[in-house]
């Protein structure tokens, strides 16, 4: 029988930087390649100072839910702060950036819906792994 759920656990998923000089890297929850989804989703980590570089997506909405610390997000070049429990929800063909403007690092739920390669694009970057501060922050222990 086929399951009808799939389950991850922080410390098992897999963590990439698209490139070496990013200022953001992902740890993978669910994408087509681990799970029967069409979509992504990831624990999106951005450094102090950090940010994503401006992109589109020409058929997915992107959604941020800020987990942990503060920031700033643009699209079409309308900007927004952004901190912990604050959703953004991004529509097909927006250029938008998210930006860290906090002391600490900024930690987003991302996901995108359908996922549109951006799986395949996380997922051709640079293995890393998460430290401890990223640890205790998703597990609540900091």
């Amino acid at each position: 029988m086929k399951s009808t759920f799939s389950f991850e656990t922080l410390r098992k998923a897999e963590v990439f930087r698209i490139s070496p000089a990013d200022t953001n890297y992902f740890a993978i929850l669910f994408d087509p390649a681990n799970s029967s989804t069409n979509s992504i989703f990831v624990i999106e980590i951005f450094t102090v100072g950090g940010a994503t570089p401006p992109n589109s997506h020409s058929a997915a909405h992107e959604f941020f839910y800020v987990l942990h610390g503060e920031g700033e997000a643009f699209s079409d070049g309308e900007g927004m702060k952004i901190k912990k429990g604050d959703a953004l929800l991004l529509e097909p063909g927006s250029e938008h950036i998210v930006k860290n403007t906090g002391g600490s690092k900024l930690y987003t739920l991302t996901v995108m819906v359908p996922d549109q390669e951006f799986s395949n694009l996380i997922r051709s970057g640079e293995k890393i792994a998460l430290d401890e501060e990223d640890i205790a922050v998703l597990t609540g222990a900091a």
